[in-house]
C-alpha cells in the first residue's frame, strides 16, 4: 500500500498491541512514548467530574501533545483506554495480586472498555474519537482464575484489564460486543478512514 511520505506519522504509545495494529495494516510510523502521570491525571479528572470519555480524550491528547511539541511537523496519534464498571474506573495492576482481586471484581459481570484515539499536528487537535466496546466475564471457577495468573503471569500487568484479549484472556469471557482493534486499545477502521480523509493513505 502506498503512503504518502508527508506527514510523518508518529505513535504516542508504548502499546506493543496498537503497534502490532498498525504495522499489521500497512501504516508506516515510528513510535515515542509519551510518559505522562496517568494516576494523576485520572484522579484530578474524577475530582473535577469528568466522565470516562472526557478522561480518555484527555490523557490521549496529552500524550499526543508531548511529542508533537518534539515533532511539530508530524501527524501524533495519542491513545488512551480507561476500564470502565459499574462506575468504578479500574487501572493496570501492578502486581498479579492485584490482577488476582481486579479479575474477581470482574467476574460475572459487564464492563466498558472507555477507547479514544486522537490525532495533533503541532498545537492543534485535528481529530478524535472513541469507541465503547462491552464485554461481559463468565463466571469462572477460582481454580480457572488461578491457572490463568500462572499462565499468563507478568503479561497481565500491562493491560488495563488484567487480560489479553488476543491470547489466554478470550477464556475469560461469555460475550463481547465491539470491535476487536478497539478493544486492545487503538479503533482503527476509524482511523484509517481519517487518514484516507487526510491523504495520508489511499482512498
Amino acid at each position: 500500500m502506498l503512503q504518502a511520505a508527508e506527514p510523518r506519522l508518529i505513535l504516542a504509545s508504548q502499546s506493543t498491541a496498537r503497534a502490532l495494529l498498525l504495522r499489521d495494516a500497512g501504516i508506516v510510523f515510528e513510535v515515542a512514548a509519551a510518559h505522562i502521570d496517568e494516576a494523576e491525571i485520572k484522579q484530578g479528572a474524577q475530582a473535577e467530574g469528568l466522565s470516562a470519555e472526557d478522561t480518555a480524550i484527555l490523557l490521549a491528547d496529552m500524550k499526543a501533545r508531548r511529542i508533537a511539541r518534539r515533532a511539530p511537523n508530524a501527524l501524533v496519534i495519542g491513545c488512551d483506554q480507561l476500564l470502565v464498571c459499574d462506575g468504578v474506573w479500574f487501572d493496570k495492576p501492578a502486581d498479579l495480586d492485584m490482577a488476582r482481586r481486579q479479575l474477581q471484581r470482574l467476574r460475572g459481570r459487564d464492563h466498558m472498555l472507555v477507547t479514544a484515539v486522537l490525532c495533533r499536528i503541532g498545537e492543534q487537535r485535528i481529530w478524535h474519537h472513541v469507541a465503547r466496546p462491552r464485554l461481559t466475564m463468565r463466571a469462572f471457577s477460582d481454580g480457572f482464575l488461578e491457572a490463568y495468573l500462572a499462565r499468563e503471569n507478568a503479561a497481565l500487568l500491562g493491560c488495563v484489564g488484567a487480560y489479553r484479549l488476543e491470547g489466554m484472556g478470550i477464556h475469560l469471557f461469555d460475550r463481547i460486543d465491539g470491535a476487536q482493534p478497539a478493544i486492545l486499545g487503538l479503533p482503527l477502521l476509524e482511523l484509517l478512514g481519517f487518514l484516507r480523509q487526510r491523504g495520508v493513505v489511499p482512498a
